[in-house]
């Protein structure tokens, strides 16, 4: 298990009640525009990844895919999670400053 300065970040999101997780509440954060960034575990299924890659293009927010389905279900303290949103500006674009850099 990696120690992780993005994982941390969205745990941070998570218990700041600035994130959404699951493949339902991901999209509909996408299309209510609600959502900042958008991330999917590379382990998660070519559907998905084409789903949320389509979806975020279409409205232009960032995506990116980044850790494993265990990774982020446990960095934001819930079971296995293949997305979620981050919804807080500012906590969004910190995130994508790391994910840029690593």
């Amino acid at each position: 298990m990696k120690s992780d300065r993005i994982l941390s970040l969205l745990g941070l999101s998570a218990r700041s009640r600035n994130l959404v997780s699951g493949e339902f509440s991901t999209e509909k954060a996408v299309k209510a525009g609600k959502a900042e960034l958008v991330i999917v575990s590379s382990d998660a299924s070519d559907n998905t990844k084409k789903l949320f890659s389509d979806k975020c293009r279409f409205y232009r927010i960032p995506f990116y895919l980044y850790g494993t389905k265990a990774e982020l279900g446990r960095a934001i303290g819930k079971d296995i999670r293949s997305s979620v949103a981050v919804m807080d500006k500012g906590l969004a674009e910190t995130i994508i400053k790391r994910l840029e850099n690593s």
